[in-house]
C-alpha cells in the first residue's frame, strides 16, 4: 500500500475526519507509513485524538522543533511547512497519495524537497464508502433530528388557518422562515445542526436547490428537504416531504403517487454490484410510462426544466452529496454504502413533488433508515 498524507482540518474535511473522528477546527497532519498512522498535532488537541483514536500515534508539534523555528524569526505559514516536512522525512514518506483536496502551497513545498505527493481521489471516495460503526451510529441520530425537525414543521402545518387566502398560525401569516425556525430548533434539540436546508412553497419547489423563503399559502406544495449534521460524528442525513396545507390539485396527487411508486421500485432494487444507472433507469421507466420527460429521455444538449430533470440521488456520508451517484455515469454499489434515493416531478412555474429516503447497502439488499410517512396531508 502507498503512503498516505491527509493535510486538513476535521470540520472540513471528510478525508481527515474519517481518519480523525473528532472535530479539530485547525489543519493538522495525518499520515500512514510502514503500516503505522502518525497524527501531528497541537498540544491543544493530543489528549483528544488519543481518547477518540488510540490506534493513533500521535506526535507533538514540538517533536518537530516548533520552538526553534520561532525562535529563528519564521512565520507561522513558513514553520507550517517545515514541520510538515520534517513529519514526513521523520515517518520515511518518500512518496504519498494525497486527496484532492491536498493544499497545493504544501505539496509544492514537500516536491521542492525531495516528497513526491499525488492527488488520487478515488482511493479516498473508496476509503469513506463503507461506513464504519461509528458513523453509522452518528447517520441514525441525523436521521432522528431529521424526522423530529419534519414532526416541528407538520405540526405548525396542520394548526394553520385559511384566512384571506393566507395561511395563519396563532395569528401570524406562516412563512417559510418560521418552518425553517422550527426546524432548526428541532434539530439543536436532537444533537443535530445544518448551515442550510430547503423549505420552499408554491413555484420555488420546481427549482431543486431553491432553500424556499416567504408566505406559504393554501393549497401549493410545500416542500421540505432536510439534510442535517449530527454534531458528534460529522455525519449528514438527507430526507424529503411534500404537503399541502388545503387541497392538493390533481397533478400533484398525480406526481405524488408517480414518486412513491418510483422511490419503491428503486429500493426495492438496491444491493451491491447493482449500477446506480440501473436505479435510475427504473425510476425513469415509471415517469416515462406517463409520459414525463426524464434525463434519460431529452435531446442531447436539452436542458430540462420540466418533468424528471436530476438523477436519482447519492451517497451520503462524511458530506452531504458523496460517492455513490445513482445517475447516468459508471458505477456500482457496494454493501456498505449509504444512499439518499429522491425521484421528483416539477413543472416550471407551478411546482413540483420530490420524496427522499435513506438507504444502507447490506449484503442482502437495503435497508431504510427513514421512517417517516409519505401523506401530502400534514
Amino acid at each position: 500500500m502507498p503512503d498516505v498524507l491527509i493535510y486538513a482540518d476535521s470540520l472540513r474535511s471528510p478525508e481527515m475526519r474519517h481518519e480523525v473522528p473528532i472535530a479539530i477546527p485547525d489543519p493538522f497532519l495525518y499520515a500512514e507509513s510502514g503500516g503505522e498512522q502518525h497524527v501531528v498535532a497541537s498540544s491543544f488537541e493530543l489528549a483528544r485524538i488519543a481518547e477518540v483514536a488510540p490506534h493513533l500515534q500521535v506526535l507533538p508539534l514540538e517533536e518537530f522543533g516548533i520552538d526553534e523555528l520561532y525562535a529563528q524569526g519564521l512565520s507561522r505559514d513558513e514553520i507550517e511547512l517545515e514541520v510538515i516536512l520534517r513529519a514526513a522525512r521523520r515517518f520515511g514518506v518518500e512518496e504519498a497519495v494525497v486527496p484532492a483536496t491536498f493544499p497545493l502551497e504544501v505539496a509544492d513545498h514537500l516536491r521542492a524537497n525531495g516528497i513526491q505527493v499525488r492527488a488520487v481521489r478515488e482511493q479516498f471516495v473508496a476509503r469513506r464508502r463503507v461506513k464504519n460503526d461509528a458513523e453509522l451510529a452518528g447517520i441514525r441520530r441525523a436521521q432522528r433530528a431529521a424526522e423530529a425537525a419534519m414532526d416541528a414543521a407538520r405540526e405548525l402545518l396542520r394548526t394553520a388557518e385559511r384566512q384571506n387566502g393566507s395561511l395563519l398560525v396563532g395569528g401570524e401569516q406562516l412563512t417559510c422562515e418560521r418552518l425553517k425556525l422550527a426546524v432548526e430548533q428541532a434539530f439543536t434539540a436532537n444533537g443535530a445542526f445544518a448551515d442550510e436546508f430547503i423549505v420552499s412553497h408554491g413555484p420555488q419547489t420546481a427549482v431543486g436547490h431553491d432553500m424556499g423563503s416567504g408566505p406559504i399559502a393554501p393549497d401549493e406544495p410545500v416542500c421540505l428537504d432536510l439534510f442535517p449534521r449530527d454534531r458528534e460524528s460529522g455525519c449528514f442525513t438527507d430526507m424529503t416531504r411534500v404537503f399541502v396545507v388545503g387541497t392538493p390539485s390533481d397533478d400533484l396527487r398525480e406526481w405524488h403517487k408517480l414518486c412513491l411508486e418510483a422511490l419503491e421500485q428503486s429500493v426495492a432494487a438496491v444491493k451491491p454490484g447493482i449500477a446506480g444507472s440501473e436505479l435510475h433507469r427504473i425510476s425513469c421507466d415509471v415517469f416515462e410510462r406517463h409520459g414525463y420527460p426524464t434525463l434519460r429521455s431529452k435531446q442531447p444538449g436539452e436542458v430540462l426544466k420540466d418533468g424528471f430533470y436530476h438523477s436519482l440521488g447519492h451517497g451520503v456520508g462524511l458530506e452531504v452529496h458523496e460517492e455513490p451517484s445513482l445517475g447516468r455515469g459508471p458505477g456500482e454499489l457496494v454493501a456498505g454504502d449509504v444512499i439518499a434515493v429522491e425521484p421528483g416531478l416539477y413543472r416550471n412555474g407551478y411546482g413540483g413533488c420530490r420524496l427522499e429516503d435513506l438507504v444502507l447497502v447490506t449484503e442482502s439488499g437495503g435497508e431504510v433508515l427513514t421512517d417517516y410517512p409519505y401523506d401530502l396531508e400534514p
